[in-house]
């Protein structure tokens, strides 16, 4: 199983400038791309008579060898691949712009999610790819510190040298063995929700990190800090800067959280049972985004994807419309209306009284027996994965 491995690197002065340089070329040449597939698009919707081919990748890099980089002499100074990959990642944004997956690609910003593709080139001695003990090897770069040790026996063709804040990562795919562990609990139902993050059916109730509403208050001090710098002076880049830093360990904080819940579900129980929630459409609610942007709903459930497959556990989704709240674990009654300030559930047919989240979490992890007792056109209503 191919799984992402990704470290900080700890680059010297000289191989900051030589980094930042790739990701320069990278956004110039994705941005250049942006702008001339754009004036296709228009001509070819002012002129139904006359049509221009749309460019595929490999038209892009033929027009930028062409005309931009005689121009741009420091198109010289980086990798070849840096902007040959963004115009490939330009052309699969506009296949999933043209297939409605997305909208139209925009236009990349300086010193926001910098990053950029680099890989070995055939017989050239300066263009290998290698990982040492905690440092690797780029090509136009030399040799870069980690922080940490890396995978042992790996030879990446590939990696992706990204920007944080001030910090540079490298992530590459690393092949890992699949683990069968240790399974204590064999069916456990998962309720996702703002006031704790995960209730199981088991009782145990995991706390989410809400680390963006620890720190809101520091943020918005730095932010009202830099309201009257001038921009681009030293002092507005120094609060940039602190503020980027700090974006970051909120999204670090939630990051971890998730990660030590997923591994945990995925090692610890045979078959996890989740909802499949409407996070875009609990998203558009102005008075629940945030704190559902805090949780990280889709992360969740993404990390929780291939971690199963890894420590081979079975993840079953329900159906967004299955009423696990309204429905009471003891007896099976639904009720008609129960609104989100209703935190214990109260059964009115049989007394039942039980936490929310806890009798969502009951009602998941007895969908498995549901849908092998249930008939095929129940099973296709109340089933998605």
């Amino acid at each position: 199983m191919l799984l992402g491995f990704k470290t900080e690197l700890c680059p010297n002065n000289q191989q900051k400038t030589l980094l930042a340089k790739h990701a320069g070329v990278a956004r110039h040449a994705y941005n250049w791309g942006l702008w001339l597939t754009r004036n296709i698009l228009n001509h070819n919707s002012n002129n139904p008579s006359g049509k221009l081919k749309f460019p595929t990748a490999i038209d892009l890099h033929k027009l930028l060898v062409a005309m931009v980089k005689p121009n741009n002499y420091w198109y010289y100074e980086v990798s070849k691949t840096a902007p040959q990959y963004a115009l490939r990642y330009l052309s699969s944004a506009w296949k999933r712009c043209f297939t409605k997956m997305s909208g139209q690609p925009k236009f990349k910003k300086k010193g926001r999610d910098d990053s950029f593709p680099t890989e070995c080139y055939a017989n050239t001695l300066d263009g290998s790819i290698s990982v040492g003990f905690d440092r690797i090897k780029l090509p136009r770069i030399g040799w870069i510190k980690t922080y940490e040790i890396l995978p042992d026996n790996v030879t990446p063709k590939s990696v992706t040298i990204s920007r944080k804040a001030d910090r540079w990562f490298v992530s590459f795919k690393v092949e890992r063995e699949y683990e069968i562990t240790e399974k204590s609990v064999d069916i456990v139902g998962v309720d996702l929700g703002i006031k704790s993050l995960a209730t199981l059916s088991t009782g145990e109730v995991f706390v989410g990190a809400k680390s963006y509403k620890k720190l809101e208050s520091k943020l918005s001090r730095l932010q009202y800090l830099n309201r009257n710098k001038t921009k681009f002076s030293n002092n507005w880049k120094k609060a940039q800067l602190k503020i980027a830093r700090l974006h970051s360990k909120i999204a670090n904080i939630r990051k971890d959280t998730l990660h030590k819940l997923t591994t945990y579900l995925a090692k610890n129980h045979s078959q996890i049972v989740i909802e499949d929630l409407n996070v875009s459409g609990m998203m558009s609610n102005h008075k629940l985004a945030k704190a559902v942007g805090s949780m990280g709903f889709y992360e969740f459930r993404r990390q929780l994807e291939y971690k199963c497959e890894l420590y081979s556990s079975e993840l079953i989704v329900v159906d967004r419309w299955f009423p696990s709240s309204k429905t009471c674990s003891n007896c099976g009654e639904v009720k008609q209306s129960l609104s989100l300030s209703e935190r214990v559930f109260n059964c009115e047919h049989c007394g039942f009284s039980c936490d929310r989240d806890l009798n969502a979490s009951l009602n998941l992890a007895m969908a498995v027996s549901l849908l092998r007792n249930a008939g095929a056109n129940d099973r296709d209503s109340l089933w998605t994965g």
